[in-house]
């Protein structure tokens, strides 16, 4: 199959994941997907059947974005096709993206991280972050601690800080409203990036089954990964195409 799209380190496939991923022979570090969600009666947002199975062929590690009820109704799906979870990051995002009055402003999404396998095989490295605090990388004692609901820990031990600390699950990034190229797009900086930088290892292949934008393939880019990418609609294929080949465009709905 040719590739809609292709550079040193990044390809792009128009069609189905389902219909075109199986022909491509993969086997990627990461996936990482935004699925349609099926919250809405929007007619492009319909969850796509089976793709959950279809992922588990290529890879054992992968961050998917959904909202709640979207994991909640199709958790099964994922359970029975071998992934376990092993966490849950939030995306705050600046401003919200529903117009219901009736609850309360909705300005966040999920993202879960999913495994199969061992967990000491899958490749997961938590990024850190400046505390914007300079001590020096000194060493300090921790004194004896008894958290109820942690346990009691009363050995000593030594920790050397060098002004960094893990990544928190909250991830605050402005959402992509103005000047996106898709409406569900994600951001590369704050969101995507870490995401990539946690489970997959500098060099590898991450692989996104509904390309869309192609923030995840830019994404992968930056970060000195390479990437695959499928995408269904060859609207959005093109502003992908177009995005990564530099000449980032703005997709008119109305067309």
């Amino acid at each position: 199959m040719e590739p809609y799209y292709q550079d040193e380190t990044v390809r792009l496939y128009l069609g189905d994941c389902r219909e075109v991923l199986p022909g491509l022979g993969l086997q990627a570090d990461l996936l990482v997907v935004d699925p349609p969600y099926g919250d809405t009666a929007l007619a492009w947002d319909r969850w796509p059947d089976g793709w959950p199975t279809l992922a588990a062929t290529t890879a054992s590690s992968m961050w998917c974005f959904g909202s709640m009820r979207m994991f909640l109704t199709h958790g099964p799906e994922f359970t029975a096709a071998g992934w376990r979870m092993s966490q849950d990051i939030v995306w705050e995002k600046h401003n919200g993206s529903s117009r219901a009055a009736d609850r309360f402003r909705r300005i966040h999404e999920h993202a879960l991280h999913w495994y199969r396998g061992k967990w000491g095989d899958v490749h997961h490295e938590t990024p850190r972050t400046a505390t914007g605090v300079d001590r020096r990388s000194r060493v300090a004692a921790s004194r004896d601690s008894r958290a109820e609901h942690l346990g009691t820990y009363s050995e000593r031990t030594t920790w050397a800080d060098d002004g960094t600390r893990l990544l928190t699950s909250v991830l605050q990034a402005r959402s992509m409203h103005h000047g996106a190229i898709h409406p569900t797009e994600k951001p590369v900086a704050g969101l995507l990036d870490p995401l990539i930088r946690y489970g997959c290892p500098p060099g590898g292949l991450v692989l996104d089954l509904f390309a869309g934008s192609g923030s995840t393939l830019d994404a992968a880019r930056q970060c000195g990964r390479r990437a695959v990418g499928i995408e269904a609609d060859e609207r959005y294929a093109e502003a992908a195409a177009r995005r990564l080949s530099n000449q980032v465009i703005m997709f008119d709905e109305s067309a």
